[in-house]
């Protein structure tokens, strides 16, 4: 009988390792604390790194009809819309790291990633399954739900998020520092933008003390907008929550009307606040293992958070391929070990972007883009279909 994983959370990251470890040969099983799966959250952007896992594990093609491929990324003057940097990126990705550039919705994703699971094992989604602790038994672990029901498994995953329970009972109650920075973001059909749209692009608007990003998703028919200022009096961290939209104008006054348009065509715009956490000493206990933000939560200026979610899976998997029940703590070792330098390199270099773009007007230099960890190689294949 094969090994099963409980994965906690069905984000990108509890999704990825569901697959990847149903390739391999485990039974999974995916709780979910949300009663379903609905459309939530916004843009995201996966670099060649983690398109080409998504390539490797099946999940491209269920994309093909949704996915937007941006011309370039650049950035512009958030006042004048003047364009100051340009990379190449569509029909170029591809030659020069391995993969496409690409700008998805978050619920896009998720559905792809719950439709290729079905394929590999149906139903192995609970959804209204909160998991609220476990316990350490002989080669696993239990978990005991809201329900007070409890489940057994040979590894627990926690993919749980920011805010993660297992990461909490594991390494204790998150200690995170408020960036002094607060995020809006909206999603806007383009139908609605007319003449006055951001570029087809991943687009950087620099400007003091404030910075946004223009995306699109859905094969390009909505624009993603997420705008960063510098603000003290706002430790929202929750992103569910709703701002104001004249403060949002106030907050990018005077900025291009491309920029602008964006906000006031918006129906619904979101704030929150940015948090930085240091990181973690270590990622597992026993038969208990952390992935994703729960692992390893970064800030969203280097668009990296769901690629490295997926990476880790990837990674977690190969380190299982070849584990026993009684060998999985040190192959989760072996996980963390072959991932911490990677992640905490990425952590660093989203902070320093964060405080970089809203510095631009004085420095145009050490620019870091998040290509610089396109060239992740997927080194050794998955099966391409359950064993």
């Amino acid at each position: 009988m094969h090994s099963k994983a409980i994965i906690v959370g069905s984000g990108i990251g509890g999704l990825s390792a569901a697959i990847c470890l149903r390739l391999i040969g485990w039974r999974v099983r995916v709780l979910e604390q949300a009663t379903e799966i609905t459309e939530v959250g916004a843009g995201v952007q996966i670099s060649p790194n983690g398109v080409k896992v998504l390539e490797q594990i099946g999940v491209m093609p269920l994309l093909d009809t949704v996915l937007f491929e941006p011309d370039t990324i650049e950035i512009r003057m958030g006042i004048s819309g003047k364009k100051i940097l340009e990379i190449p990126m569509k029909g170029l990705a591809i030659d020069r790291w391995g993969a496409q550039y690409i700008q998805i919705h978050r619920a896009d994703l998720i559905s792809a990633l719950t439709a290729r699971l079905s394929q590999l094992q149906p139903n192995a989604i609970q959804t209204g399954a909160k998991v609220v602790s476990y316990k350490h038994i002989p080669c696993g672990t239990e978990v005991t739900k809201a329900d007070n029901t409890k489940e057994r498994a040979n590894l627990v995953i926690g993919a749980d998020g920011i805010h993660s329970v297992i990461r909490n009972q594991m390494l204790g109650p998150d200690m995170a520092r408020f960036t002094g920075n607060v995020a809006w973001r909206a999603l806007v059909p383009l139908a609605l933008l007319g003449d006055i749209a951001p570029p087809p692009t991943g687009c950087i608007w620099a400007g003091r003390k404030r910075h946004a990003v223009t995306t699109r998703v859905r094969a390009g028919s909505i624009v993603n907008f997420v705008g960063i200022i510098e603000q003290s009096d706002w430790q929202k961290e929750g992103w569910k929550v709703e701002g104001l939209k004249q403060d949002a104008l106030t907050d990018f006054a005077g900025w291009d009307q491309r920029v602008l348009n964006v906000i006031k065509q918006a129906e619904t715009l979101h704030k929150w606040a940015l948090f930085d956490r240091k990181p973690l000493p270590y990622w597992h206990q026993k038969h208990v293992v952390l992935l994703g933000d729960a692992a390893h939560p970064m800030l969203p200026s280097m668009a990296q958070g769901a690629v490295q979610s997926i990476e880790d899976a990837y990674m977690l998997a190969q380190c299982l391929e070849e584990a026993e029940d009684d060998t999985i703590p040190n192959s989760s070792a072996n996980y963390f070990a072959k991932r911490i330098k990677r992640v905490t390199r990425v952590q660093q270099v989203s902070a320093q972007n964060l405080r970089l773009f809203a510095e631009f007007l004085n420095t145009c230099t050490n620019f870091i883009l998040c290509a610089n960890v396109a060239c992740w190689k997927v080194s050794s294949r998955l099966g391409s279909e359950a064993k």
